[in-house]
């Protein structure tokens, strides 16, 4: 019998064209294959820093978002009510010149009018500079959604932060901790990064409400009550701290723990440090009992130092320290049951970070000078590294639970030591080395500094001279006082209902508010639809970018369609959130490795374009006219200050390419096209540990751009600022908050973390948690309508414990409604053992509208498919007041999404998920049945 001849070997492609992954914020290198001018093909780029040739189902699927049916096609102009999604096709220019008609005269009158919020897009640098230079307040990103309590604890804290700022030592970690982190972040170093620990042996402890991906390959699993994440680290350093299983050394040294505190309960510093003349914190010297500097060359802090002046006692951070945590409130008996575990569960974690810390000491024979001076001839670790994300930061305690977990790891010794959490460039830096927050709009003009930064005390917040924000999402006031990431889950609803004023244009980029990225999605679209007594909309212009028929485009004014990854160029820089790695700093492009077959525009470069038109302060030249031709050439030529500009490698010096600091380069993304799409500077031997205090990475850092000149710094277990603000919380200062707010104030912004039950705590009525966690195999909502990832997660069910469903009577495929003080949902339910015996939980993302995203309005996404979204509201439940409370961290804002507390009830199967929705009308209509092209053989 003839055998068939197959080809075993078939020509993938003609040319491989490499650039960055945009299928999630990981940010890997891919090769694009292309054959016939088409992409033919998505593999990962073996010499990448980054994932070293792993691609993930989101990566490899790619193809198939560059392809999507769901593509925008041309500049859209509303011509049906919104939310209707009719709309017809208009030019570039018509597009353009309609959007200057509305923001020139607001920027001439009232820029704060404008209100420029932007989705999970990674050129923050270069939109919060354009907003700058508008004049508008009015300026964010996605962090107040995600985790702005753990970039906010961690800056505050020590410098630096999870995930984009640090790292676990994959090569030297022996126990590993995982708190509240999902499969949807960082995945693929992540993934490499347990293969590593495992074959060394290393133990991986998941602490999750949820045994799902990474807590799934764990060698324990912790299924923690969700919000309770604190009272356990508190608990553990409780145990730790009685066992004197800390490092001493390294707590001297290298944090404020010995610095002196202001013990006069009459003094306006009180509970401040004590400064010498150069306002400089101070320490008692252990050898000669002396004040000093923390600084001081020679200085031996004494952890336990205090001194008394005029009757009074000054004492150390130490002593309250072990006064507040040593208590009997924090022993694991005290906190087990709220955590929803066993005291000897958490006496056993306890003792095993204890011996991993102290009997598993690590000692790498590398010689280092700190910025004291003193020579160090070998670097000790505690082999205790600790990873967290959204699980433990989406909480109304979620601030103070992460400055409890960088506390313990602190405590340990086991930041920037070998086996711990490392930093990457350009962290780690201090609190006080970035901008304070800048929101005061003049007419005409630019903003007077960055929206965003970091308060250091009342006087930084961004309150006009009554004391109103100043701000619509009221980022920076007396709600929110270190709201660092702004709100963006509060915009809208302030914008409706005009609280602290009304706005005018609200333009978004790549944020889907109608649907998967608000809270009380049914509310927002109320509000986006709402009208006033003379029939106008509450929100009078709306202006929307995306690349997609997602399903925010229907309730926009104004269409502004942007491309896909592979069509476009892109920054990730320094400026922002790089590509680094602990051992190097790095970033990264992406450039159209294909054209647009539509008529779409990067929006970055229609930021310029429209910049220019409006007459821009650096958006035009002296005469006029534009300075910058697209994004790339913005890439290549600005300068945020001299020699220092979006991309740090192949810069010009007087002696020809340089790297860090240097002059423009025409050339430059020509030399990173030719490098595979990144540039790297691995960080000298001597300088990878100790960053903070390590005089060889502070000189390193300076010389390739990081800073300006070296900057070291001690760890803030007590950080002051708080202590600025709770100080006007109990009534002490100039700049008081009002006296609604001055007892949250003094209790929840405490300078040493504490931990504190959400508001939306509610075990009689509604005795259940709900969270929601997104799939590793997607991206927030971008792989709902990609062909491949689809079959991975058609739709998503409700899981419920064991015992939740006994209790119910449901089984796998029955129905139940989920009610939550906000409203309801109705739902398919399945059983999951792994899972916190109190908590359910579902995907979130999966769930469409019909007529979005090209979809059928039969897709399994929009009737099976839901969101936990439409339970959860963005203010908590009214207290009686008369004023309108944010479900969000009081000190941060970030958005509480994960207090939710609802109950359960089995109904009948209906006919689709509910709530549900009229049919969008989709100005792309429906896609094929099926998605395929023919690729040149």
């Amino acid at each position: 019998m003839a055998q068939p001849q197959v080809d075993t070997s078939p020509k993938v492609s003609d040319e491989i064209r490499k650039t960055t992954c945009y299928m999630c914020a990981c940010r890997c290198g891919i090769n694009v294959h292309m054959k016939g001018g088409k992409v033919a093909y998505i593999e990962g780029n073996r010499d990448h820093p980054i994932n070293k040739g792993v691609l993930c189902a989101k990566g490899s699927a790619g193809i198939m978002q560059h392809n999507a049916p769901s593509r925008l096609r041309a500049p859209l102009r509303r011509v049906g009510p919104r939310g209707s999604g009719q709309f017809e096709e208009i030019s570039w220019n018509e597009a353009l010149e309609t959007a200057v008609s509305w923001l020139k005269p607001l920027r001439e009158t009232a820029p704060e009018k404008l209100a420029f919020f932007t989705g999970r897009d990674q050129s923050q640098s270069f939109t919060g500079w354009w907003a700058q230079n508008y004049g508008t307040p009015n300026f964010a990103a996605h962090g107040g959604f995600c985790s702005v309590n753990m970039a906010t604890a961690g800056i505050y804290t020590m410098g630096g932060a999870f995930w984009e700022f640090g790292s676990p030592d994959w090569e030297h970690a022996k126990l590993f901790l995982l708190f509240g982190v999902a499969e949807d972040h960082d995945s693929n170093p992540i993934k490499m990064g347990i293969g590593r620990l495992k074959e060394r042996g290393a133990k991986i402890v998941g602490v999750n409400p949820i045994r799902s991906g990474y807590n799934a390959v764990a060698d324990d699993w912790i299924g923690i009550t969700p919000g309770t994440d604190g009272l356990l680290i508190l608990s553990l350093i409780h145990c730790l701290l009685k066992a004197g299983k800390i490092d001493l050394g390294y707590l001297a040294q290298f944090t404020n723990a010995p610095v002196l505190l202001n013990g006069d309960e009459k003094s306006p510093d009180y509970g401040l440090f004590l400064r010498d003349e150069d306002g400089k914190p101070q320490v008692i010297d252990r050898p000669t009992g002396k004040l000093m500097a923390w600084d001081t060359p020679g200085v031996r802090p004494d952890l336990t130092g205090h001194i008394r002046r005029a009757g009074v006692t000054h004492t150390s951070v130490m002593h309250l320290i072990a006064d507040r945590y040593l208590a009997d409130e924090y022993t694991p008996e005290a906190v087990a049951d709220r955590c929803g575990l066993t005291p000897d569960r958490i006496h056993a974690l306890a003792a095993e970070l204890a011996r991993v810390a102290f009997d598993e000491e690590i000692t790498l024979n590398r010689p280092w000078t700190d910025f004291r001076g003193e020579r160090h001839e070998t670097m000790i670790g505690r082999p205790v590294a600790i990873h967290a994300m959204r699980g433990i930061s989406a909480h109304a305690n979620g601030f103070q639970t992460a400055r409890a977990l960088h506390v313990l790891q602190i405590l340990l010794g086991a930041v920037e030591t070998p086996g711990g959490m490392r930093f990457k460039p350009p962290y780690p830096k201090p609190s006080e080395a970035h901008p304070r927050p800048h929101a005061k709009a003049t007419p005409g003009k630019p903003l007077n500094g960055p929206h965003l930064g970091y308060p250091h005390g009342p006087e930084d917040l961004a309150l006009a001279e009554d004391g109103s924000p100043l701000r619509i999402d009221k980022a920076f006031t007396w709600e929110n006082p270190m709201s660092a990431h702004g709100l963006m889950h509060m915009v809208i609803s302030n914008a409706h209902a005009g609280d602290p004023y009304k706005i005018h244009t609200l333009f978004l980029y790549m944020a889907n508010m109608a649907w998967n990225s608000s809270m009380n999605s049914s509310g927002v679209m109320e509000m986006l639809t709402d009208t006033d007594e003379n029939g106008d909309y509450v929100i009078p212009n709306i202006i929307y970018s995306d690349a997609y028929s997602s399903e925010m485009v229907a309730y926009a004014d104004l269409i502004l369609p942007d491309t896909t990854y592979l069509e476009r160029h892109d920054c990730i820089s320094l400026l922002d959130r790089p590509i680094s790695e602990p051992d190097a700093a790095a970033d990264a492009i992406r450039w159209p490795v294909v054209e647009p077959d539509r008529d779409v525009r990067g929006f970055q470069s229609v930021l310029l374009d429209l910049g220019a038109r409006l007459g821009l302060p650096g958006m035009v030249d002296d005469t006029g006219a534009p300075k910058y031709a697209d994004y790339a050439d913005y890439i290549m030529n600005h300068e945020r200050k001299p020699g220092i500009g979006p991309l740090a490698g192949w810069r010009m010096a007087e002696t020809g390419l340089t790297h860090g600091r240097g002059a423009p380069n025409e050339a430059q993304i020509d030399s990173y096209i030719a490098n595979g799409g990144f540039w790297t500077m691995h960080i000298p031997e001597e300088a990878a540990y100790y960053k903070p205090w390590n005089m060889a990475y502070q000189d390193w850092a300076v010389q390739t751009g990081l800073f300006d000149a070296a900057t070291p710094y001690i760890f803030q277990l007590y950080v002051e600022p708080l202590r600025r603000f709770q100080r006007a919380g109990e009534g002490k200062g100039d700049i008081l908050p009002p006296e609604h707010l001055r007892a949250q104030i003094a209790h929840k912004l405490d300078p040493l973390p504490i931990w504190y039950a959400p508001e939306t705590d509610d075990p009689d009525g509604y005795p259940i948690h709900a969270l929601t966690q997104r799939p590793m195999a997607m991206y927030h909502s971008w792989g709902s309508q990609n062909a491949w990832l689809r079959q991975l997660h058609g739709h998503n069910p409700m899981y419920l414990p064991t015992r939740l469903m006994r209790d119910h009577a449901l089984q796998d495929g029955d129905w139940a409604r989920i009610t939550s003080p906000h409203g309801d949902i109705t739902v398919p339910v399945a059983e999951m053992a792994a899972l916190n015996p109190n908590t359910i939980w579902t995907w979130n993302a999966i769930g469409k509208r019909k007529g979005a995203w090209a979809l059928k309005p039969d897709a399994p996404e929009a009737t099976k498919g839901f969101l936990l979204n439409h339970i959860i509201h963005e203010l908590l439940p009214p207290k009686g007041d008369g004023l309108r409370w944010s479900n969000s961290d009081p000190v941060t804002g970030q958005a509480a999404w994960f207090d939710l507390r609802v109950r359960i009830e089995k109904i009948a199967p209906p006919a689709e998920a509910q709530p549900a929705f009229e049919k969008l009308m989709s100005p792309v209509g429906q896609g094929p049945d099926q998605l395929k092209w023919k690729i040149p053989s």
